[in-house]
């Protein structure tokens, strides 16, 4: 009888292993098993010439170092070509960028002590109170330049403020790369799908309130996102996506698909490749926790693709880093394929491609 399987032949672990050599022997099953099948994937499939890999980015990563220590190195890398984060991980990047200090701690502090001491807790990471207050400061000035006067995608904003947030991390001498300024030199887009929902949305909103007239234009995100893996595919290539978490960022990179097929009526299958790193569970409905197979159903991922989706059951904070070690110690480099330059060229084809396969308004 044949085993549809990988025998397993347990060796004792040395010192000085490296993280390739860690996730190939040494993670048999279970959710080790799934971030090898993660990293293999991602190495072997997702971070090859031909993949436009899109990242989706939530929960509090960026204040714990995530966003430099890892997806930084990816973009630089040419491994992410486009991004859906949530608000609040480009905010807090902001931070370390103007030279403040974020500290580890205990998670079981005294809260009411800390909100004396106008100490801000994100679970075991802490910070003064002043550092919102400063960045705050940063943001608003920065975004009073004529260049931000009128309405634009948020990839778009994106890419204006990371010009000043590397400007910015170049004068201070801070040596750290933010998300949005790696993004900006590498001509990787950045989109919001809840641009309202940070404290970055917040203080254009504020801004509103004394006379800006800067407006995030939602709409061209849905559609720049979908030109960008219609593109991929209809090039020859393929598209992938890496979802750290869940939430609004995970749905609007796989809404994608849907939108081009359901919605403009073209014809397509699915996102290639899907990899994402969740404590999510899929019992309760939500869709932070929605399996591959799920999305399937809806369009957003092709069938045939299946045995090529991976779902690890585990904090972002844990598999990301090894995951991002894994990929750069196979050797993955690519040339940058600067979505965000090709932008207006992306969004006609999609809206040429529109005009032939429009769907018809009867009932």
């Amino acid at each position: 009888m044949t085993i549809p399987g990988k025998r397993i032949i347990p060796t004792p672990i040395t010192a000085g292993v490296n993280v390739k050599d860690l996730v190939d022997n040494f993670m048999s099953a279970y959710n080790g098993a799934r971030l090898r099948e993660a990293c293999q994937v991602m190495a072997q499939k997702i971070m090859q010439p031909g993949v436009t890999v899109g990242l989706t980015i939530t929960g509090a990563l960026t204040p714990a170092g995530i966003g430099y220590s890892c997806v930084v190195p990816l973009i630089e890398a040419g491994l992410i070509d486009w991004i859906v984060s949530t608000g609040a991980n480009l905010y807090h990047d902001i931070h370390y960028s103007l030279g403040f200090a974020l500290y580890s701690a205990q998670p079981n502090l005294n809260d009411m002590q800390l909100r004396e001491d106008k100490i801000i807790r994100i679970y075991d990471i802490l910070f003064d109170q002043e550092v919102l207050l400063k960045s705050d400061a940063f943001l608003r000035r920065v975004m009073k330049a004529p260049e931000f006067q009128r309405k634009m995608g948020t990839a778009e904003m994106h890419a204006i403020l990371g010009k000043y947030v590397r400007k910015a991390e170049d004068e201070l001498g801070t040596g750290h790369r933010s998300i949005l300024s790696a993004a900006y030199d590498c001509g990787v887009p950045i989109y919001t799908s809840s641009p309202g929902d940070s404290t970055l949305g917040m203080n254009v909103a504020a801004m509103r309130l004394e006379g800006s007239i800067l407006e995030m234009d939602v709409e061209r995100d849905v559609n720049e996102s979908s030109a960008i893996v219609y593109d991929a595919k209809t090039s020859g290539g393929q598209s992938a996506v890496i979802i750290l978490g869940g939430g609004s960022p995970k749905n609007f990179a796989l809404q994608t698909e849907p939108h081009i097929q359901e919605i403009l009526g073209i014809p397509e299958a699915g996102h290639d490749f899907f990899v994402q790193f969740t404590d999510a569970r899929p019992d309760t409905g939500g869709l932070s926790g929605a399996t591959p197979s799920e999305a399937m159903t809806w369009g957003k991922i092709d069938p045939e693709q299946l045995p090529d989706t991976v779902v690890c059951y585990a904090d972002s904070t844990i598999c990301f880093p090894i995951a991002a070690g894994y990929v750069l110690s196979a050797g993955c480099n690519r040339p940058l394929k600067r979505l965000y330059d090709r932008r207006e060229s992306l969004y006609e084809a999609l809206r040429a491609a529109y005009q032939v396969h429009k769907p018809s308004d009867e009932i």
